[in-house]
């Protein structure tokens, strides 16, 4: 079953974080790709309600998605703007291919165009003068968010909107008391990788509105939806079932949450995650039936007054 829970009001306390990797080129970007692309199936339906509620003051014609990924925004935003051409900006030379394969299956090549652009470089290539300018899980990485957010109000057309979307923490996916040799697994491994990112992320977590506010946005809303999808839900996708894309969206995150922790788990907390992430073995996560994703989403709603 599916929840979606949702605010929205003009305070800005909630804290900020991702799942939607970013988007630099590495060895693994195949597998970055692939949990990207099941971020947007598993999360599509709050990804619509999110787009659906931005106060656009009329639709928006030209758009930017900046960390843009293999396109989950890009898509969410052409279905509800379907008037919109969408300039879709990252550094993945992969991941803006597989957005371009994605357009063409779509038939709306016409209407994308991507630009690979390393957004921490001081000049930012020409991206036009775009109504809407959206930013999914992209800003935390930026090494000057500041700057950065300083270079989109003056991308922004008078009177655009700047959608600042972020995941509140690394979903969870077990139950608390599982795996059943290791209860608590899970939170002691977003405990090791909290302190990693603490360090090596350090804009994680921040709270937007102010520093919106700063770059001379006028901060109109701020909305959180809570995740919460289990994989006992059998309804249907484009990609397969919900429970299976549960599993590989869980299998997934698990290994890439691994590698920031591996060095500060315990032996046995290590041991007991590698048999959860055995595809082959009986305790692995695709094979337990109790798996969910729980996260909670919230996008700051900002507008260039001048």
């Amino acid at each position: 079953m599916t929840h979606a829970h949702s605010h929205t009001h003009d305070s800005h306390t909630h804290d900020s974080h991702t799942h939607e990797i970013h988007t630099h080129d590495s060895h693994d970007s195949h597998g970055e790709a692939e949990i990207l692309d099941l971020d947007a199936q598993v999360l599509a339906e709050h990804l619509t309600a999110l787009t659906g509620w931005l106060p656009v003051q009329a639709p928006p014609r030209r758009i930017v998605d900046l960390g843009s990924g293999t396109g989950t925004g890009t898509f969410a935003l052409l279905d509800r703007f379907p008037e919109a051409h969408i300039t879709a900006v990252d550094t993945s030379a992969a991941h803006l291919q597989r957005l371009r394969e994605k357009a063409c299956a779509r038939g709306a090549e016409g209407r994308v165009r991507t630009v690979q652009a390393d957004l921490d470089a001081a000049d930012w290539p020409d991206l036009g003068s775009p109504d809407l300018v959206w930013a999914s899980a992209s800003m935390h990485h930026m090494a000057d968010p500041d700057r950065a957010l300083k270079a989109v109000h003056d991308l922004l057309a008078p009177g655009g909107l700047f959608a600042v979307v972020e995941l509140s923490g690394f979903p969870r996916f077990l139950p608390a008391d599982a795996p059943e040799d290791r209860p608590g697994l899970e939170e002691r491994c977003h405990e090791a990788s909290d302190r990693f990112h603490a360090e090596h992320v350090p804009h994680r977590g921040a709270d937007w509105g102010p520093k919106l506010t700063a770059a001379g946005f006028k901060v109109e809303a701020e909305r959180a939806i809570t995740v919460d999808i289990s994989n006992t839900d059998s309804s249907d996708g484009p990609g397969g079932s919900r429970s299976e894309a549960v599993g590989a969206y869980a299998l997934g995150s698990l290994r890439r949450l691994r590698h920031s922790v591996a060095g500060t788990l315990a032996p046995e907390d290590l041991a007991a995650l590698d048999r959860l992430l055995d595809t082959e073995g009986p305790g692995s996560l695709l094979r337990r039936d109790d798996l969910a994703v729980r996260t909670e989403r919230t996008v700051w709603a900002a507008r260039r007054t001048g």
